[in-house]
């Protein structure tokens, strides 16, 4: 009984540590969001969009965009990036060997005709199956290639952009009209130190959207993908905030994210050996410039907003989840050098190895230690002060951080208005962690066996596309 009682103890001290450290890490960064956040729109205020839009040094950007099988979306999206309001882009859609009528729906919509499109080659990708350029749109290109995965089709896309930024969007994605604008701010600020830059992924599910345009914002219909849009609050508005400040942010979202394309090249542009491609770009960028010993920075920007559709499924999610997780995995056993060492600054020394305990590791300690604590409980190997004092820290102080995420989402960008929505939000945090927390920690678990099959595959994602989503009825309240 002494043994069962010291592991018991032992445990019990791990998991509350690990709590009470990751809940405090976030306050933390919650205070700092909190201030970043106000000096962000005061100089936007100071310097508004339409300077940025008619200043000389506004860079031209290719917006890059890998589609496969995403018919249902494509068009909108299409739509949505040609009616960016920014001075100088083009579009370049890569078609990666899709079976759908994703390449047809296409060339019904935007009456493509086929081109000799001069690529460069540096990146290698699979083979090229031709290009095509609209009539109605001479900024749209289309390139048509064989199957290789999403990595690929970057690389394809970067190998045909012509301008010296790039912007990474997702097929499925929507971007604000200023979006592209507000995200490259930080480029024309400090063109020879931002390197690359991201911006807030929103979720559409429930709002109301019309060629390629979010018209009203509302919440979804789905418990499911009203807890996601909780958890991105607190995702990007706490935490990719709190390690842009440090320049340690480890992750662009590959919904939404624009790099100096010289840069991506030099590094080798996307890994295609990885499903977290996003996030090994970015680490890949920042173990170029360390070790270089070149000035340099990777902002997050909160205000410009990509819109996404989010699972509804429980089946969907966990294949999300679990594919984000093994990119994790990979890209942290990838750039293992990186872990505590001083030569990398705050990415080495505090990014890197809270990514690896807190964000891998840490499902293994919430699956392991919240049963063993409830049943060491019941057989009185662990009192009652200490189950109160653990609810306390991973419970309550869980839910004051997702209504402090939403208190500043509000606070800053007021995108649901109505009295009801913000009232669901709320409700929406009291049970966040309770259920679908473990449910996240039990999904990125299992990623762990797929990273030891040498599981490599995305998993299928079925979407309902955008006419779908705009067609949505308003929520209950």
């Amino acid at each position: 009984m002494s043994y069962l009682h010291d592991l018991a103890v032992f445990l019990a001290a791990v998991t509350l540590t690990y709590f009470a450290a990751l809940n405090l890490i976030y306050l933390a960064f919650t205070a700092i969001a909190w201030r970043s956040l106000v000096e962000h729109l005061r100089a936007r205020g100071h310097a508004p969009d339409d300077e940025v839009f008619t200043s000389p040094v506004t860079p031209p950007v290719s917006v890059l965009v890998p589609a496969y099988n995403e018919g249902p979306t494509i068009v909108e999206s299409v739509h949505s990036l040609l009616s960016l309001r920014y001075p100088q882009h083009e579009v370049i859609v890569v078609n990666d060997g899709s079976s759908d009528d994703t390449l047809e729906r296409l060339k019904t919509e935007f009456d493509l005709v086929p081109v000799r499109k001069a690529l460069r080659f540096l990146l290698p990708t699979a083979p090229i199956r031709g290009a095509y350029v609209s009539r109605r749109h001479r900024n749209l290109w289309i390139v048509d290639k064989e199957n290789g995965g999403k990595s690929d089709a970057l690389n394809a896309a970067v190998n045909a952009s012509r301008y010296p930024y790039v912007c990474a969007i997702d097929a499925d994605a929507i971007l604000e009209e200023d979006a592209l604008l507000r995200v490259a701010r930080p480029i024309i600020d400090e063109p020879e130190v931002v390197v690359a830059a991201g911006g807030i992924v929103r979720i559409a599910n429930g709002c109301r959207i019309d060629h390629g345009r979010v018209l009203d914002v509302r919440l979804p219909r789905s418990r499911l993908a009203t807890l996601q849009v909780l958890e991105y609050f607190r995702a990007f508005l706490i935490g990719r905030v709190g390690w842009s400040r440090m320049n340690a942010l480890l992750s662009i979202s590959g919904a939404f994210g624009m790099f100096r394309r010289s840069l991506v090249e030099t590094v080798g542009g996307y890994s295609r050996d990885t499903v977290g491609e996003d996030i090994e770009l970015v680490v890949k960028l920042h173990r170029h410039m360390r070790e270089r010993d070149e000035r340099y920075r990777i902002e997050f920007v909160p205000d410009p907003v990509c819109w996404t559709e989010a699972p509804e499924t429980l089946a969907q999610l966990s294949r999300q989840r679990r594919r984000w997780h093994r990119g994790l995995g990979e890209t942290l056993w990838r750039h293992k050098p990186l872990a505590g060492n001083p030569r990398y600054g705050w990415l080495g020394t505090a990014a890197v190895p809270y990514f690896l305990f807190f964000e891998f590791v840490g499902p293994v300690i919430e699956l392991l230690g919240l049963p063993a604590i409830l049943v060491w409980w019941i057989f009185g190997e662990l009192s009652v002060l200490f189950l109160v004092g653990f609810f306390v820290v991973a419970v309550l102080l869980g839910i004051l951080l997702s209504l402090a995420a939403l208190t500043l989402e509000e606070h800053s960008f007021r995108r649901h208005r109505e009295g009801r929505e913000i009232a669901r939000l709320i409700g929406f945090s009291l049970v966040e962690n309770i259920g679908y927390r473990q449910l996240l920690a039990f999904w990125r678990f299992v990623a762990f066996f797929d990273l030891a099959r040498g599981r490599n595959d995305w998993g299928e994602m079925n979407r309902k596309g955008f006419a779908t989503i705009k067609e949505a009825p308003l929520p209950p309240t």
